[in-house]
Order: structure tokens, then sequence, then C-alpha cells
């Protein structure tokens, strides 16, 4: 696994997904560095690799369904469910809204998830953890059950710790120190 999350990461500077410079995340806070994950996942070489990576991790926590924050997760869900189908396990996806739909079935989650099931909550980046707790409450508010939470890249600014004070087990492909120097922390 350490070789296709290495060749991720090539990927991630051959396309752009990792740009230096003055950046604001979408948690508030500054940045020197800006990754992008869709410009990965996005990629027909980075979403397979993403889907072969995190298909393992997923398919070993027990999850029934995996699921994220849209619109940065969406690619990745996708990339691992059709990991899994290729696989013969067939792992659902499914997608959070940022807020419920005013029409329709004024649905939070869209996806074939079921209310009980084990999942895995995964996006493309962690920094504060906000991303990936709105999702998991949107889960755990239809009676899911969340075994793994999941992100691409880890930038090491206190989101981890958050998820692991609320009782999550966190999991990263790789992990950025403060001037954005990425490093692959998976085997």
């Amino acid at each position: 696994m350490r070789e296709d999350i290495e060749r991720l990461l090539e990927i991630a500077i051959e396309k752009g997904a990792l740009k230096y410079g003055d950046f604001t995340l979408s948690s508030g806070k500054h940045s020197s560095y800006y990754f992008d994950g869709r410009l990965l996942s996005l990629d027909p070489e980075g979403a397979f690799l993403i889907g072969k990576a995190l298909y393992p991790l997923v398919n070993s926590s027990g999850a029934e369904a995996i699921g994220g924050p849209t619109l940065a997760a969406d690619p990745v869900v996708t990339a691992v469910s059709i990991t899994s189908q290729m696989s013969g396990s067939g792992i659902p996806a499914f997608i959070v809204r940022k807020e419920a739909k005013e029409h329709g079935m004024t649905n939070l989650i869209e996806g074939p998830v079921k209310p009980g099931s084990k999942v895995s909550i995964v996006d493309d980046t962690c920094t504060t953890g906000g991303s990936l707790l709105h999702a998991i409450r949107a889960a755990e508010s239809i009676g899911c059950e969340v075994v793994q939470v999941l992100a691409i890249l880890d930038r090491r600014e206190g989101g981890q710790e958050v998820l692991a004070e609320q009782g999550y087990n966190f999991t990263a492909l790789m992990a950025a120190n403060s001037e954005g120097v990425i490093e692959v922390v998976q085997d």
C-alpha cells in the first residue's frame, strides 16, 4: 500500500493539488500551503489509487457503508465503493450535504445507507475535524455507528485530537507538518 500512497503524493504534485502561498482554509485558519484533494480524487489514476489504499482499511473496520461531506468526499467514497465491488464486498457510498434539502425528501444524507449500519466517514483533508464531525453527526442522527474516520491528508492541526477525544478511530494516508511537507504515514 505504501507504494500506492507514495504515487498518490506524486500525482498530487504533478496535478498541482499541492500549492504553496497564503490560503484561508474552510476552517477559517490561514495556511502556507493548500491541498486540493479533488484534483487528486477526480484524476483517473488518483481515484484508482485512493480506492485501492482506502478499501482495505474500510473493509477491515467492518464498515457496511462509506460516506463523507460533500463535495470533497464525493469522488473518494465513489472510488472506495467501486473498489469494494471489484473486490467482491460491495460497500455502498453515501454523501452528507452541508444542510438538509428544503424540497423533495429534505435529506441531509444521500445514498443507500441504512439506519443501524456500521459506517466509515472520510474526507480529503482533516484540519480541525469540523467537516468530518458534521458527517459523523449526520450518520449518527439516522442511527448509524461510526466505526472509522479517514482522510487522505491529515494537516496535523488538531482535528485528529478532537476526533480521538470524542472516541473516534482516525487514520490518514498522508500527514503534513506546519511547512506543508507531506509524508506517507500509512503502510
